[in-house]
């Protein structure tokens, strides 16, 4: 059976009434990149943005575990029980957070030369997932901000709590827990990223049949596609906008969901090189929403959340959670709101997919937060509540 790619990225579009939702999608070796263009009527607005505004209750969110910093714009993977935070703006310090333990311990830093502004961290694909190792890639910056593209080979600090010290000289000695070059296999070091790439706000998302293929979208309107076999650009497109897109959402759509369109094919050129074929559609983005960019987002399923963020029109800070059904084409907006307006920080979903973790950002006041948030998914994703029919009364368990 082949493996699917299915993405979905919205970009901020301002000052202008059209908005974009992109989505990728990518059967086997073919790609292509989907937008589709509705029209806003009277009658029946193509916005879809529901007149419904979900009531929940004013404690979703759990404050946990002060963070040590406070950051903005923080890099986050998950990795089984651990959150990995690999920098943030300006700040090179990493640090692991294990959700059971609800405590931090401190990772290691970024190379003294390296200055993190907009990066992007992302986990390798590894097959087998009961390894303790996973692989970090990250890279970002521009011509003003210096670039870097490095590796990590992350073994968990929690592993051994007791902190031996034969342990950790073995971890040196092996380059784990550090930041690396990339290197090719003749040890030559490999850019992701030059000229005028401008990386700062950059969003990827891997994919492909064999998940090597890196999907980087970037500013101002470029997409590039990256092989992480060969260590080379396969391809470059741009974008159907006038409008800047850096700091947007760039997800990975779940097999589950419906596809929106068919998959236009290519034939490949011969054995050793793939082509690639982008397609657009446009579809619907909500008008409250459109104007905000740095805010953190997840997607569960069929839905995409959003939480804060800032606005370029007025420079106001967001508290506001919306909703975005990928098959329905519907936006709804959460009576429920963050504690504090705030943008620039950062969501990821436990492994259970049970708990969305909220962290760092930079509230109204432009300062910056040490925070960490908890909330339940099924707070914001109906799906997720078991429903018992008992003598014509339907009862939702919230357990």
């Amino acid at each position: 059976m082949s493996s699917y790619l299915k993405c979905f990225f919205l970009f901020e579009y301002f000052f202008c009434n059209v908005k974009y939702l992109f989505f990728v999608f990518s059967k086997g070796s073919v790609t292509s990149l989907l937008l589709k263009k509705l029209k806003k009527t009277k009658q029946n607005s193509t916005y879809h943005m529901s007149e419904q505004i979900q009531d929940v209750a004013a404690t979703n969110f759990e404050f946990l575990e002060e963070f040590p910093t406070s950051l903005e714009q923080a890099q986050c993977v998950l990795h089984k029980h651990e959150f990995l935070i690999c920098g943030s703006l300006e700040r090179r310090a990493c640090y692991s957070f294990h959700t059971l333990k609800n405590e931090f311990k401190f990772v290691c830093e970024y190379p003294s030369n390296v200055e993190l502004r907009g990066h992007c961290v992302v986990k390798l694909v590894d097959n087998n997932k009961d390894s303790n190792e996973i692989t970090l890639l990250s890279f970002g910056g521009s011509k003003y901000v210096t670039r870097h593209t490095l590796t990590m080979k992350y073994v968990s600090v929690w592993s051994n709590d007791s902190n031996n010290a034969n342990d950790n000289e073995s971890n040196k000695l092996n380059n784990y827990n550090q930041w690396t070059l990339l290197t090719d296999s003749h040890n030559n070091p490999v850019h992701i990223g030059s000229g005028d790439d401008d990386y700062q706000g950059v969003r990827v998302v891997i994919g492909g049949s064999n998940k090597n293929l890196l999907f980087i979208t970037y500013s101002f309107d470029n997409i590039s596609v990256f092989d992480l076999n060969t260590l080379q650009f396969i391809k470059h497109d741009r974008l159907p906008t006038k409008n800047e897109i850096c700091y947007h959402c760039f997800v990975s759509k779940t097999e589950n969901v419906q596809e929106m369109t068919k998959t236009n094919e290519e034939k490949k050129k011969n054995k050793n090189q793939m082509w690639f074929t982008f397609q657009f559609h446009q579809i619907s983005v909500c008008d409250d929403i459109a104007p905000f960019r740095n805010y953190a987002c997840v997607c569960i399923n069929d839905i995409i959340l959003f939480f804060g963020g800032y606005c370029y029109r007025d420079g106001s800070f967001s508290n506001l959670v919306y909703k975005y059904s990928i098959q329905e084409n519907t936006w709804m907006t959460f009576q429920s709101t963050l504690p504090n307006p705030m943008e620039g920080c950062t969501a990821t979903l436990s492994e259970e997919n049970t708990d969305i973790y909220i962290i760092g950002g930079q509230n109204n006041t432009i300062m910056e937060l040490p925070i960490y948030l908890k909330t339940k998914v099924r707070l914001w994703d109906v799906s997720q509540l078991v429903i018992i029919c008992y003598f014509n009364t339907i009862y939702f368990i919230t357990n």
